[in-house]
């Protein structure tokens, strides 16, 4: 069994988690990897390559993604997410959209991002998120990344609802907390659906709860990704 699997991850469940409820419906020895961490809290599109298609890993990691975003503006949290306590930023006072409208602007485009301290990143050889547990006290050096747009979809002091469409290593969550650094109110990430890789979207994707042998089988996609994939 050799393909790609369009999965709509739920949330309160680790990438890996879901690999590994995938991997027990199928033979024993099929190689089940995904391509694309979602956090646990996370919902939306996950690919999961199945047997050969493993080795596509890469160029599915490298093609553009789709997320709608909820970012809560006038607070913050360590984790830059709803995984950790949440803590008000001051005196925030609710912002304008024209204000919120210039904000997102300088976030699209390539840009240099700071990745979350409570990440998978590695540090001389172990996780970001790690280390932080650890008491240790490190620095996240920025990176480029390349956002191509940004949707405004609604907003309603302190909740923002946006789209983006960025490419590989963009953290949404670092888009959040930066741009409530811009306004000075703060923001983090409250909600994140994944809703397309690539060519793979939801109208693509199916359901742990759906999810057995035989439909696995049934919604295989071929195995071969091309380069132009990483355009959508």
């Amino acid at each position: 069994m050799d393909g790609i699997i369009v999965l709509d991850k739920p949330a309160g469940m680790s990438s890996a988690r879901a690999v590994a409820r995938v991997k027990h419906m199928l033979p024993r020895g099929t190689k089940v990897g995904h391509a694309g961490t979602l956090d646990p809290f996370a919902t939306g599109v996950l690919i999961l390559m199945i047997g050969k298609a493993t080795r596509q890993c890469e160029r599915i990691m490298s093609q553009r993604k789709t997320y709608d975003a909820t970012i809560k503006l006038g607070a913050t949290t360590a984790t830059d997410d709803p995984d950790s306590p949440e803590q008000p930023h001051g005196d925030a006072a609710p912002v304008d959209r024209a204000a919120l409208e210039a904000a997102l602007k300088p976030f699209v485009g390539e840009i240099e991002q700071r990745p979350p301290v409570y990440s998978a990143l590695k540090i001389a050889g172990r996780r970001a998120c790690d280390r932080v547990r650890d008491g240790e006290e490190i620095e996240v050096k920025p990176r480029k990344v390349q956002v191509y747009l940004i949707d405004l979809l609604d907003y309603a002091w302190p909740l923002v609802n946006v789209r983006i469409d960025c490419g590989r290593g963009t953290y949404i969550r670092s888009i959040a907390r930066d741009v409530g650094e811009a306004l000075h109110v703060g923001g983090y990430l409250t909600q994140l659906r994944r809703t397309r890789v690539g060519r793979f979207d939801l109208a693509k994707a199916l359901t742990l709860s759906s999810l057995t042998p035989e439909e696995i089988q049934r919604h295989l996609h071929p195995a071969t990704v091309e380069e132009s994939d990483a355009h959508l």
